[in-house]
């Protein structure tokens, strides 16, 4: 139900269920949060996309949960270190970019903002509509999508369960990285990886820590994180490395040690 496949420093982690739309159940899950693991401990592995497999009616990320499993073990679809699709509580080091080629819905929409950084088609579209079904956006749609959007917006997605909030209006409110055109997320995103590739990697991690656990504290705690963090980065081999390449003139050589 999930592959994944390493290409140089990049991992393509993608959920393959096209006969469901890429909906999450219990293999899903499982696979993802696997996935993951894979990706932490693999120390070729710098940058994750996360993608969904094209269907036979065309290009989808993901349809969310699989209302047949809801409707008789909705606990299934959760794991105990990831939530909701094994992905989106888990802690991670290593950055991971969303490739959104076609909808992204309900849960699909919720694995995107777990994600670090997005690339959609301008055929991608968001919607949380969990309101239509009683239900709730549980996955993190409810407090992350007003943090990536201005409120009001996030709120109407919320309240309506609107599904037609397109790719490109995401992209304008910057919840979208890059555009691109249909069936290419995934040919951006790599492009966007590579470049990601071409920092020091140990460096990428820490930088991420320090964005995601101190954009919402005071100042006091930002300057401490930072601290840390650059602390960290003058006792390893790569921080020798980037010195000496800019000296010389020459491209570094990362060994993410």
């Amino acid at each position: 139900m999930v592959t994944y496949e390493l290409d140089g420093h990049i991992a393509v982690i993608t959920i393959d269920r096209p006969e469901a739309r890429n909906a999450v159940n219990t293999d899903v899950a499982q696979g993802l949060e696997a996935a993951v693991d894979r990706l932490e401990e693999d120390g070729d592995a710098w940058v994750a996309i996360l993608t969904g497999a094209r269907t036979d009616k065309g290009y989808i990320f993901s349809a969310g949960a699989d209302l047949k499993q809801m409707s008789t073990d909705p606990g299934g679809m959760t794991t105990k270190r990831g939530g909701f699709a094994g992905f989106v509580q888990r802690e991670r080091t290593k950055p991971v970019i969303a490739a959104v080629d076609g909808p992204a819905l309900a849960g699909g929409t919720e694995i995107v903002l777990a994600c670090d950084l997005v690339v959609a088609s301008r055929t991608a579209v968001f919607g949380i509509p969990e309101v239509k079904r009683n239900l709730i956006a549980a996955g993190g749609g409810l407090f992350r999508l007003p943090r990536k959007l201005p409120r009001n917006v996030a709120m109407e997605l919320a309240l309506t369960g609107r599904l037609d909030f397109p790719a490109e209006r995401a992209h304008h409110f910057g919840l979208v990285n890059r555009l691109c055109e249909e069936g290419g997320a995934l040919a951006a995103a790599r492009e966007l990886a590579g470049q990601v590739c071409d920092a020091a990697p140990l460096a990428v991690r820490e930088s991420r820590r320090v964005v995601l656990e101190a954009t919402d504290e005071p100042d006091e705690v930002g300057w401490r994180l930072s601290a840390e963090g650059m602390a960290k980065m003058f006792g390893t081999e790569d921080f020798k490395e980037g010195i000496s390449a800019f000296i010389e003139k020459r491209d570094p050589v990362w060994q993410a040690r």
